[in-house]
């Protein structure tokens, strides 16, 4: 993403519309600041929650330019969890889903990441927040069966399984969500964000699926899977059996809004749309950058 693409993405943001001069501030002085200091930061995420970030972190970067870098999706989370649930979080990259469901909403957490590198900063968040009872990680990749495969290592939070052509990769064991769900508590809410490779992952997944407890899910179907050739409209399909329906949320109005099919980045699935419609109504109002949400 170019500065033009990054500032667009920043002004526009629903969290600095009202004062769009002191978030590219933010932006100009993050910059300066990694030219000055090739130290990380501790970055205050919420008012329960800090993050540690440092050059090269895409989506902790965006947390601190726009205080929730996906905005939609992390309010919605922020909004339904609550401190007893169970949150599982697929492809964790540097934390920020984890961090907000743990050290903010004091969730338990299953957090997994395949690459060593990042998971390593993953681990960095965790022991900053001094949540380690309430996060269980794994530097692992989740599929449809025991395996292990190769990883870019190249492109920060844009790391996925090797295609054919693919250099500088690396291997990492793989394991299914059903083997790693055994003997835990069924989560409330999954996140899965796996560049492209969420097809795998949910055939390794469907006990867990199938579970009433399961009430929600995130998941990005943006047209990555076609590198593998799946059809992500299968995934979709799926998840309708299943009697998830997807939704769009406005988290400034508390409004979920049902859509036909999957959008271009996150979208959520929802099966208990009462249960989730609760918890979004009696979720306490929480504070980024100024504003309640």
């Amino acid at each position: 993403m170019n500065i033009i693409s990054i500032l667009r993405f920043i002004v526009r943001h629903p969290l600095n519309r009202k004062n769009k001069t002191k978030a590219v501030w933010r932006f100009i002085k993050w910059q300066i600041n990694i030219r000055l200091n090739p130290y990380p930061i501790i970055y205050p995420f919420t008012d329960k929650a800090r993050l540690i970030v440092q050059k090269g972190m895409t989506g902790a970067t965006g947390n601190l330019y726009c205080g929730l870098h996906e905005f939609n999706d992390m309010a919605f989370l922020l909004h339904t969890l609550r401190e007893k649930d169970y949150f599982v979080d697929i492809g964790a990259n540097v934390g920020s889903y984890t961090i907000l469901a743990s050290a903010h909403a004091g969730a338990h957490t299953i957090s997994v990441e395949p690459l060593p590198s990042t998971f390593l900063h993953l681990v960095r968040n965790i022991a900053v927040n001094e949540i380690h009872e309430k996060v269980t990680a794994y530097n692992i990749a989740l599929g449809s069966e025991k395996d292990s495969l190769e990883f870019t290592s190249l492109y920060d939070t844009e790391n996925h399984i090797a295609n054919e052509g693919d250099h500088n990769t690396i291997k990492v064991p793989v394991e299914t969500l059903d083997e790693l769900m055994i003997g835990k508590q069924i989560p409330v809410l999954l996140k899965i964000d796996v560049e492209g490779f969420e097809t795998k992952v949910l055939q390794g997944s469907i006990e867990t699926l199938q579970q009433n407890g399961l009430k929600a899910i995130i998941i990005e179907l943006n047209g990555l899977g076609e590198r593998y050739n799946f059809d992500e409209n299968k995934i979709h399909n799926q998840l309708i059996e299943l009697n998830f329906r997807p939704f769009q949320y406005d988290p400034m109005e508390r409004k979920l809004l049902s859509i036909d099919t999957f959008g271009p980045f996150n979208t959520i699935y929802i099966r208990d749309l009462d249960f989730i419609r609760q918890r979004i109504k009696s979720a306490a109002k929480i504070r980024i950058l100024d504003q309640e949400i």
